[in-house]
């Protein structure tokens, strides 16, 4: 789409956090700008305080359909926004020297959102904008207090990196000319900016990254309706994974489902729907051995809803134990384990199950008190300092939940 020139008179979109979404003029705007959806589709309001926005059917759509299209001259990529925004050498630069080069391409969009958002309703995307939510929940929006303190190490150690992104992006910005000092210094706008990015782009197998208008309404599902494709022309398709009966949410991946601490901190939402999440068996530069013995976050599993323990929990565990108890069996397990000897492995587990037991149950019940020492960090705080502690504690009892059937498998 054209930028639009810069006008004195422009109305400035409104970013508080308590400003309304225009959901109907978006819609009337992507329809005259070429974006289809199938019969049926729809853009609703899904919260009584309507900041929630999702994507549903009011039809049935068969398996393999055509849910939604988008024209490639609607989406906005980092690629195209910096060919179109001219220099941004010195902020470059920065971020060379600061090791965030890999998010260049977002650091361009964020570039585009802010200026789009200075051309007021001017810009040709300002319906799109303005039906954006305000209110954010991702480790960026969160306080240094909150991460480190009230969060468990893992996701509040993803929610840490977030914030630190958005510092060096903030620190970038300084360097970008074509921007006003008002936009280049005002952090809660910039943080705005740098949320839409982070919560509604794309990355690419180039590795660059895109945000599609409408599209970004479809929310995260566990099993997702809906995936995404683009042809050589960049126009963007949805379609339908299997038969969607009429009155069902459209959704996509956001990524792995059993990962809902990147989820959380990424993203903002306590994902309920996902099957398991990581056991939270922290080992810092795990070797390659307990690496091919499946040490890896989205493999480290707890499920939630029966307490099951993965495979690769009990691997490890055992693997660490050996090492301290019975090298030379150690040994034995990892070649049985490496060669798909099965019965070897086995009977080793069945061997030494009273210690990797005990084991795991140390860790439930540690981690177990860890949650409750974290979560009783954040009474008394003032909300108004730390908004976000209610869905971070929301986090740890849901958390809290799947330890605790764990646990009681364990003593069964």
């Amino acid at each position: 789409m054209p930028q639009a020139t810069r006008a004195a008179s422009a109305e400035t979109l409104n970013i508080d956090e308590n400003a309304p979404r225009d959901i109907h003029t978006f819609d009337e705007w992507a329809t005259y700008c070429g974006i289809q959806k199938a019969e049926g589709v729809q853009v609703i309001r899904t919260s009584k305080d309507h900041k929630d926005i999702s994507m549903i059917t009011q039809q049935d759509i068969p398996a393999g359909q055509p849910v939604l299209f988008v024209p490639g001259g609607m989406i906005l990529t980092g690629g195209n926004a910096r060919q179109e925004l001219g220099d941004v050498d010195g902020a470059e630069e920065l971020m060379v020297r600061l090791g965030a080069t890999e998010h260049l391409p977002q650091f361009y969009l964020l570039l585009k959102i802010l200026t789009e958002y200075e051309n007021g309703d001017q810009s040709p995307y300002y319906p799109w904008l303005n039906s954006l939510p305000r209110y954010f929940t991702s480790g960026a929006h969160m306080t240094d207090f909150c991460c480190s303190n009230v969060l468990p190490p893992l996701v509040g150690k993803l929610a840490s990196k977030e914030r630190i992104r958005f510092l060096r992006f903030f620190r970038a910005l300084q360097y970008v000319p074509f921007l006003s000092n008002t936009t280049k210094k005002n952090r809660i706008l910039a943080k705005w900016a740098f949320a839409i990015v982070y919560t509604r782009c794309f990355d690419t197998p180039d590795g660059d990254a895109r945000i599609v208008p409408m599209a970004d309404f479809l929310d995260h599902g566990t099993f997702p309706e809906v995936e995404i494709s683009y042809d050589e022309e960049g126009n963007c398709y949805a379609y339908s994974t299997y038969d969607i009966p009429a009155g069902s949410p459209l959704r996509i991946s956001y990524g792995d489902p059993t990962n809902p601490s990147y989820l959380f901190a990424r993203y903002g939402f306590l994902d309920e729907s996902s099957p398991a999440t990581f056991c939270k068996i922290m080992i810092d530069n795990p070797s390659q051995e307990l690496q091919n013995l499946g040490y890896d976050h989205s493999r480290m599993l707890f499920y939630k809803d029966t307490g099951d323990v993965s495979e690769e929990v009990w691997d490890v565990l055992l693997y660490q134990i050996l090492q301290e108890v019975d090298p030379n069996t150690q040994q034995a397990f990892y070649s049985a384990h490496m060669t798909g000897d099965v019965d070897t492995k086995q009977a080793i587990h069945q061997q030494f199950y009273p210690q990797t037991r005990a084991a795991l149950n140390y860790h439930v019940d540690s981690f177990l008190q860890q949650l409750d020492v974290l979560s009783s960090r954040a009474h008394g705080r003032d909300l108004k300092v730390h908004p976000r502690l209610p869905i971070i504690l929301q986090h740890n009892e849901f958390v809290k939940e799947t330890f605790q059937r764990v646990k009681t498998n364990l003593q069964q």
